[in-house]
């Protein structure tokens, strides 16, 4: 098969993998994707996953990517909190949230960094749609309890100042009915106390 060849083939593709050229040519010469990467012509995100190097990336692309090179996962903590405008957008890496263990992949597009939830703590996120793709993204209200869940230490005013939360915009996208019922699942007293105190905290700030 021919570069051009497979990149006709793979043209809807964000982020595609060796299965996927064989699905289309089975007795697909791997070293030839060695060669194409030293012509420039793809870029190796992590091992078995590929992207072709003229690709426009933006944090929507990497968001899809993230999706797809550890799976399951959908975008949370930071980079979802980032994404929602109500932290500051000077994000470390991609991050999401996994059922699988924890792990950080540093690769020639960016870094991505995956925290663990238990399955029953997997749950409320949104495909979004960008540009007749789609990534999953925690709701507003589960990437703010994923991030005070995994960081146990944020729990003083000084800790809660420390997060430059947008209030406007807090109050204006969070809902808090629809925080509590989620905090509810999480059934952790103290994870209940500080959310309740952040609360109170923002309201007041």
């Amino acid at each position: 098969m021919k570069f051009l060849e497979l990149k006709s083939e793979l043209k809807d593709f964000t982020i595609f993998s060796l299965n996927e050229i064989r699905n289309i040519e089975p007795d697909f010469y791997r070293p030839r994707l060695n060669e194409w990467q030293d012509k420039g012509y793809i870029k190796k995100v992590i091992r078995g996953y590929y992207i072709f190097s003229d690709y426009q990336l933006s944090e929507e692309i990497l968001f899809k990517i993230a999706n797809r090179i550890y799976s399951p996962s959908y975008i949370s903590l930071e980079s979802a909190l980032s994404y929602y405008h109500l932290i500051p957008e000077s994000v470390y890496g991609i991050t999401s949230i996994s059922t699988r263990k924890t792990y950080h992949f540093i690769t020639s597009i960016g870094e991505f960094i995956y925290r663990t939830l238990k399955p029953s703590l997997f749950f409320s996120y949104d495909l979004i749609k960008f540009h007749e793709k789609y990534f999953k993204m925690a709701s507003i209200e589960k990437a703010l309890l994923d991030y005070f869940y995994l960081h146990s230490d944020i729990e003083t005013e000084q800790d809660f100042d420390s997060l430059r939360i947008n209030k406007e915009m807090f109050f204006e996208k969070m809902n808090e009915e629809k925080l509590q019922n989620f905090l509810e699942k999480f059934n952790q007293k103290k994870l209940t106390g500080r959310i309740n105190r952040f609360w109170s905290y923002i309201k007041n700030a």
